[in-house]
């Protein structure tokens, strides 16, 4: 699901982005904490995670925390995770067709280009997302949220 890194921390992760990329990334990196201030930076899962909060992993029956936000170089374009709902909605779909020229899944936001993608909506999502954090599928312990 996501390309690997070799990096274990946030520094290691953006020293580690490809030049072509490294601008992008690092002003999202900045435009996430600005935007979402509560949601602290760590890695995680080879991707740059933004809080956390805990969900049921049906796999092995028990909670693990996950990102609320996460930022991820792939090998073809950037994602941006949002793991919040509002409703029984996932945010980045419900912002859709807001977001800019940018692909969006339950809960991805994926673009080539930073200008294909629309800042001031995804600051309103991120900020929504630190109100809101959880899964559709997943039972969540929002409670115990690690902002």
């Amino acid at each position: 699901m996501f390309a690997k890194s070799s990096s274990s921390s946030v520094d290691e992760y953006l020293a580690a982005v490809p030049e072509n990329r490294k601008e992008t990334v690092n002003f999202l990196h900045r435009f996430i904490q600005e935007s979402a201030p509560k949601l602290k930076a760590h890695f995680a899962a080879n991707m740059l995670g933004y809080g956390s909060f805990e969900y049921l992993d049906k796999r092995i029956k028990q909670y693990k925390p996950w990102p609320i936000v996460a930022l991820a170089n792939q090998k073809n374009y950037i994602s941006v995770y949002v793991c919040a709902i509002e409703g029984d909605q996932y945010l980045a779909e419900k912002n859709a067709s807001k977001l800019g020229k940018v692909s969006v899944g339950k809960s991805c936001i994926r673009f080539k280009k930073l200008e294909d993608l629309n800042l001031e909506v995804l600051k309103q999502v991120l900020q929504q997302a630190e109100k809101s954090p959880g899964l559709i599928e997943a039972k969540t312990k929002v409670g115990n949220s690690k902002l």
